[in-house]
């Protein structure tokens, strides 16, 4: 039967609490975070502590977006300007008979692509300017499939190099009219271009130290060639010193008829470029050995990593010095709160919730420091990568612009270190807030 009205269970002050203790003690933190400062000095050291804390993770952010851009890039135009892997004879004295090797290399699991070259020092030269290069004697439609240089033309052609009549394979080293012009072509690097003064159309002179035994001594070999090409790989090693001939033109130069310093693969798998070229060392038989871009290219890779590693432990410290801010501003509040303090614990609150607020606090500042560095940071790292205005002088950094490859995965991780950092940083401030007696406190009011 119904009274009128209901007995009701009372309501425990443990319960509110533990229902809406995180929701009190955020707003009390939050509360106590943009009110007017009795002293306004808390206030700068505030707002000091959010821009270190912004400052330290932009500058981690763009700092890691550098060095993975550098990385990103060098590996890219190192693997795009050379093979994966390159085989060469244990005696450096050539590969003879090389057809049919090449044939029985094309087979072996994993490789793509195969394709033989001649390498030669050479000084090439037009009037009084000259510079070193590297010749590298080529099929061209092989050299494509392993490697990009002969796809990055800017001036010019690569068609010079073709033969005239490319569909038999052994027609492909055969003389050919092209090949027998009095004036074989060449393609050169942009900047080596640049170094001597050559446009395509230019007759340039291509000097080889392994010349020919006179009554007079050792003659350098000459040769004229026709410049018909200029590439631009990006890569000052490659565009300040590399040359390609057509592989006959080259044997001819280096008086070595039908051969060859190297069978260059293009493989499947890059990171397992090491494993596979020891499948084509035990294809090729004795005599033979690899080498890969990953070796070739080890130490750059390393300095670049250990570089990455360094940046991140100096700017970290960055946000040292903002936590220290954030540690200084708490403490500065809890001597500035003592009595705010005293009468939220005389109403119940307890020493844990005490401790809460002050923790929430350090980490409101952090949390709003972090999200404007990381917007900041990934802002200016997307700019500097899609609109390349820092330029890089190319002889010295091998790159002609800064890059720039912002990674998530990065921004997770100074997220993490930033907030970990600022709230050790509250340990010991929200510890005094803790430790504050309502009695003392009060006794004076």
């Amino acid at each position: 039967m119904e009274t009128g009205w209901r007995q009701q269970t009372p309501v425990r002050l443990p319960d509110l609490v533990s229902w809406g203790s995180m929701r009190f003690e955020l707003f009390i933190a939050a509360r106590y975070l943009r009110a007017k400062r009795r002293q306004a000095v808390v206030g700068v050291i505030t707002a000091i502590s959010v821009i270190g804390v912004a400052a330290g993770v932009a500058s981690l952010i763009i700092a890691l977006a550098i060095t993975n851009g550098m990385r990103r890039d060098m590996q890219e135009r190192l693997l795009g300007s050379t093979a994966h892997v390159d085989l060469m004879r244990v005696a450096a004295d050539g590969i003879r008979d090389w057809r049919p090797l090449l044939e029985r290399l094309k087979e072996v699991p994993h490789v793509k692509a195969a394709a033989p070259g001649l390498y030669g020092q050479v000084l090439i030269s037009r009037g009084a300017r000259s510079g070193g290069g590297l010749i590298k004697g080529v099929i061209p439609t092989d050299e494509k499939a392993v490697g990009d240089l002969l796809q990055k033309i800017t001036e010019g052609s690569a068609g010079a190099l073709e033969p005239v009549n490319p569909s038999p394979r052994t027609a492909l080293d055969a003389p050919s009219a092209s090949a027998a012009a009095p004036i074989p072509p060449i393609v050169i690097g942009n900047d080596l271009s640049e170094t001597i003064g050559a446009k395509v159309g230019d007759t340039v002179l291509v000097t080889s130290p392994q010349g020919e035994l006179t009554p007079l001594g050792l003659v350098p070999k000459y040769q004229r060639c026709q410049v018909v090409g200029i590439f631009k790989s990006g890569f000052y090693q490659y565009d300040s010193s590399y040359a390609f001939m057509r592989l006959r033109d080259a044997q001819r130069l280096f008086s070595e008829p039908d051969l060859i310093s190297v069978i260059s693969f293009k493989v499947d798998d890059l990171y397992n470029a090491d494993k596979i070229g020891r499948e084509i060392e035990q294809a090729a038989g004795q005599g033979f050995q690899t080498t890969n871009w990953m070796e070739q290219n080890r130490e750059l890779f390393r300095a670049l990593k250990l570089e990455q590693i360094v940046t991140f432990i100096v700017l970290a410290l960055i946000v040292c010095v903002a936590a220290l801010n954030i540690l200084i501003a708490l403490t500065m509040m809890v001597m500035e709160k003592t009595r705010d303090i005293a009468v939220l614990m005389s109403f119940g609150v307890t020493e844990m919730q005490v401790r809460r607020i002050f923790l929430l606090q350090g980490l409101l500042i952090s949390v709003i420091g972090t999200a404007l560095g990381l917007v900041l940071g990934y802002a200016v790292s997307w700019a500097g990568g899609h609109y390349r205005f820092i330029r890089l002088d190319a002889a010295v950094y091998s790159l002609d612009y800064l890059p720039f490859a912002p990674r998530i995965r990065d921004g997770v991780i100074v997220a993490a270190v930033s907030l970990g950092v600022s709230l050790l940083a509250t340990l010991y401030p929200s510890g005094s807030a803790a430790k504050v007696l309502p009695a003392e406190a009060l006794r004076y009011e």
